[in-house]
């Protein structure tokens, strides 16, 4: 096994493209999302629509990076981007991977 660290986006459905990009920018090779449903500051959201009228679905994107440096400089890039004016968070898990040439450019 080798150690790598996962970055993971929770923010508003709307921004996954954006926030696609920013993550290939910075030297990631894939990412996965999916649907993402809570209760944060910003209110409650579900994963087919936000009980906030207006609001869509929340998705949560997970990045999984060789070094800490890319994924430190993924999640900054994102929040500093987006978290000002759009609901999100970020936060930073080590992984153990099993094919550390899947994660590299």
């Amino acid at each position: 096994m080798h150690d790598a660290t996962k970055v993971v986006i929770i923010t508003e459905g709307v921004l996954l493209d954006k926030v696609a990009a920013i993550i290939e920018a910075n030297g990631a090779t894939g990412y996965t999302h999916v649907a993402a449903g809570g209760k944060g500051s910003r209110g409650k959201r579900s994963t087919t629509g936000s009980q906030v009228s207006g609001l869509g679905p929340n998705v949560k994107i997970e990045v999984i990076v060789s070094n800490r440096d890319k994924a430190e400089q993924i999640a900054d890039a994102v929040a500093q981007r987006f978290f000002t004016n759009y609901s999100g968070i970020t936060y930073l898990e080590p992984v153990e991977i099993l094919r550390p040439h899947k994660f590299e450019l």
